[in-house]
């Protein structure tokens, strides 16, 4: 059968550069198919490798380096600016999130040791800004230059689920966030005040 092709086309006048023969055809076909198979496996190793996050009730999945600290991720990636860079090496409380439901500084957490898991931000605490530590926050006037509120107002969330009768002796050990503008007592002030909110 080949042969009469091949023939038929010499008759007709055709180079045999010109013509694929049905071998020829079979083998490009079997190829491409190859290539999808790989292509496919390709995509699969690279979902596999992909970070899963939910922040805020979305599930995101995220094309990024494992070691990628999570603030860089939460800012650069998802665009939720409210949670702040301040020491990068989880001192000063700046950049404190909630990783189920826990405080934790977010500058320093690789994406890779929390696949997977609920984080929430600023953003997430409430809809409506009406979380007792914010309506605590506002009626004490606790900013001044602001910048580290929105860490101090996550790790007082996180604490009060802990503690929620706190003594000033329980505040001085269980938030350690850094306020460079000294606004410490009406910090103070503003979480017994939280609590109260959130006892009644």
């Amino acid at each position: 059968m080949i042969t009469a092709v091949f023939h038929k086309n010499v008759l007709n006048g055709l180079a045999r550069s010109d013509v694929a023969s049905p071998i020829t055809e079979t083998s490009a076909a079997a190829g491409l198919t190859a290539k999808k198979h790989r292509h496919a496996r390709n995509m699969e190793a690279w979902e596999d490798e992909m970070i899963t996050l939910i922040v805020n009730g979305t599930r995101h999945r995220l094309d990024v380096e494992p070691e990628t600290p999570l603030l860089w991720v939460i800012r650069d990636e998802l665009g939720l600016t409210g949670t702040k860079f301040g020491c990068g090496i989880a001192q000063c409380g700046c950049c404190t999130v909630h990783v189920d439901g826990e405080a934790v500084r977010s500058c320093s957490l690789a994406v890779g040791d929390i696949d997977g898991k609920t984080i929430t931000t600023i953003e997430g605490l409430s809809p409506d800004s009406k979380h007792p530590v914010q309506v605590a926050w506002l009626a004490e006037d606790v900013p001044q230059c602001g910048y580290c509120q929105s860490g101090q107002i996550m790790a007082t969330a996180a604490f009060l689920k802990r503690n929620p009768q706190p003594t000033d002796a329980d505040i001085d050990v269980g938030i350690t966030n850094i306020c460079r503008c000294g606004t410490y007592p009406r910090i103070r002030a503003a979480i017994h005040r939280a609590a109260a909110l959130m006892r009644t």
